[in-house]
């Protein structure tokens, strides 16, 4: 039976002697591991933050846009051919199964104004129901009601932005400010939101659509609408309900079935799927690059191992003389490689998790999230490094035949 307390006493006198060549072997596996780690908490924390900005954009969402139209043969673009109206949003918020609220929305940039102040901005024109399925909140005053509405209320609703740029330090509540020519009250002011990719939900000022249609804009066609935001009650009946949206408006707009259609439905939801699934492939395409670091310190351990073979031949010699079987000195061996191989892994996951929220500290663009899956993940694959890569110079020492290594010099 092989003595285990003995063999793991021999193991850890050997590794004290060469102490600075074990550190070297362990080298390559502190920066394996510790690398593993960052580019798993980069790529998770990616992850996070595309989930997190798409959730302030609203979830589970339809949006309904006018078609491309094409000019000598180009597109001129999404939403460039007008055919969606104020009665297609009321249609599909009646007879479309599985709505939660329904949001037209007309929008053009415009310079606003304040005293000397002035900013130009998207100025959206909508219903109260949009700062719902935006999932926007107030900070002070109120939303748009549906009053005002009905009542064509020259009022507005602006993002932290619009009030920064406008107002400083003043509060917006209450203050006169023009959108074009038209002077408008601001009557709230919304809990800032940041940045989405390259576009500030803050830069926004939002007025009701009947005043924007009436009085900003100057529509031609009246109740012309940009697109129709639409949220689903939950998830599993978004499809449903694109259908229904798709019927609706091909009946509406009297589209025979192999006609082209004057409007286009974009699922949010498909989109941040898609999204997430790219990110954490990036993440594990990363940690993938990072884990080949591994590999090299695993046959840095091997190389390191067999030259350790080669100079302690004649100790393995007499080990053999006096009563040491090939067991004995194949596990020796295994258990030095496999405690350079921990070590290193140990102090690979304080540097790794330490770069990690280094990181975070430093940078805003980047949040790494360590989770205990990826340190787990490095440890065992560390460990079965060290067993791999140990394996042949633990099987070449057993193999020794005695009296030729009490020969060796």
């Amino acid at each position: 039976m092989i003595d285990f307390k003995s063999t793991f006493k021999i193991a850890i006198k050997s590794l004290n002697v060469n102490k600075m060549r074990s550190a070297l072997t362990s080298l390559g596996i502190i920066i394996g591991v510790s690398a593993v780690i960052v580019m798993l908490a980069v790529g998770s924390g990616a992850s996070e933050k595309v989930t997190k900005d798409m959730e302030s954009m609203g979830s589970n969402l339809l949006t309904v846009r006018s078609a491309s139209v094409k000019t000598g043969g180009v597109s001129m673009g999404m939403g460039s051919k007008p055919s969606l109206t104020l009665k297609d949003a009321t249609a599909i918020r009646k007879s479309a199964r599985g709505v939660d609220a329904v949001a037209p929305v007309s929008s053009e940039n415009k310079q606003l104004a304040f005293g000397n102040q002035n900013w130009s901005t998207t100025v959206y024109g909508t219903n109260p129901k949009y700062f719902y399925v935006k999932n926007y909140e107030i900070e002070s005053g109120r939303l748009l009601s549906f009053d005002d509405l009905q009542n064509y209320a020259k009022v507005a609703v602006i993002g932290s932005t619009v009030a920064t740029e406008l107002f400083g330090d003043l509060d917006p509540i209450n203050k006169v400010i023009r959108v074009g020519n038209v002077p408008f009250k601001v009557i709230g002011l919304l809990k800032a939101k940041g940045q989405s990719g390259p576009f500030d939900q803050d830069d926004a000022i939002f007025i009701p659509i009947t005043t924007a249609q009436k009085k900003v804009f100057g529509t031609a066609f009246p109740g012309q609408v940009n697109m129709i935001i639409v949220k689903a009650e939950d998830t599993e009946i978004v499809n449903t309900l694109e259908e229904d949206i798709n019927d609706i408006l091909m009946t509406r707009h009297n589209i025979g079935k192999y006609q082209e259609k004057d409007f286009e439905i974009r699922n949010s939801a498909e989109f941040q799927e898609k999204m997430k699934s790219t990110v954490k492939t990036f993440a594990l395409l990363l940690a993938a690059i990072a884990s080949v670091s591994l590999l090299v310190g695993g046959i840095g351990i091997m190389n390191i191992m067999l030259v350790s073979v080669t100079e302690r031949t004649k100790e393995i010699g007499i080990r053999i003389a006096i009563g040491a079987r090939a067991s004995d000195i194949r596990w020796q061996f295994l258990i030095e490689s496999f405690m350079l191989s921990m070590i290193g892994g140990l102090i690979g996951v304080v540097l790794g998790v330490g770069i990690s929220f280094g990181i975070k500290l430093f940078t805003t663009a980047l949040s790494p999230s360590v989770s205990l899956f990826s340190v787990f993940l490095s440890l065992g694959f560390s460990s079965i490094v060290g067993i791999g890569f140990g394996y042949y110079p633990a099987y070449k020492a057993s193999l020794l035949n005695p009296i030729d290594a009490l020969r060796y010099e």
